[in-house]
């Protein structure tokens, strides 16, 4: 599900004041890149829109000018996602900036003006049982810091193989997986193999 902040209207192909020319693709080089990079060729595609991508590399607090990915590892962030859309035929740059935790979002704000982006994409991920949605933090400062619409694209889910060859997201809780004559539900290890129904059908007589 997209969420999107800011004033924006979807236009048509070739309805020019409503279109999104200039797409900054905020990349963080976690799992949700990919969705996001290919979310954003398939808008480019419909409004004909260049695109910059933007990684901002975080200080370590505390580490002495270290940063979270090195140089190296920056650039091939960056790479990876602009090599995605100019193979994918969208007209596509890159560039690292640095910043510490708490500039990120005024990173990604600046760099929006001083290309004068029409929309900011970020990625994020999905909520998992004991935290929140990832980045959404990031996602309200960046937003607070810009008038420019901004959309949250969430990494996809992933499946794993489930009781009798049926999949299930693996975000879903597996504490009930129980037949109904069983006492109570059963708690499952992560990455425990799971009882398959017969078994446990075997265990609730």
């Amino acid at each position: 599900m997209l969420e999107t902040k800011g004033a924006a209207r979807w236009g048509r192909p070739g309805e020019g004041p409503d279109m999104f020319r200039r797409i900054l693709l905020a990349v963080d080089g976690r799992g949700s890149d990919e969705a996001a990079t290919s979310f954003v060729t398939a808008m480019a595609h419909q409004s004909a829109a260049i695109v910059r991508v933007v990684y901002v590399n975080e200080y370590l607090v505390g580490g002495r000018g270290f940063t979270r990915s090195t140089p190296q590892e920056a650039r091939s962030i960056v790479d990876d996602a602009t090599r995605s859309l100019v193979v994918a035929g969208i007209p596509a740059e890159g560039e690292v900036r640095l910043a510490h935790s708490f500039d990120m979002p005024s990173r990604i704000a600046e760099a929006a003006s001083e290309w004068s982006a029409d929309i900011i994409v970020l990625g994020s991920r999905r909520r998992r049982r004991l935290g929140r949605l990832f980045g959404q933090g990031m996602r309200e400062k960046v937003t607070a810091l810009t008038t420019l619409p901004t959309l949250t694209v969430p990494a996809p889910l992933r499946l794993d193989r489930d009781l009798d060859g049926l999949e299930i997201p693996s975000v879903v809780p597996a504490e009930t997986l129980t037949d109904g004559g069983s006492s109570g539900p059963e708690r499952l290890t992560p990455g425990a193999p799971r009882p398959s129904r017969s078994a446990q059908r075997g265990t609730a007589r």
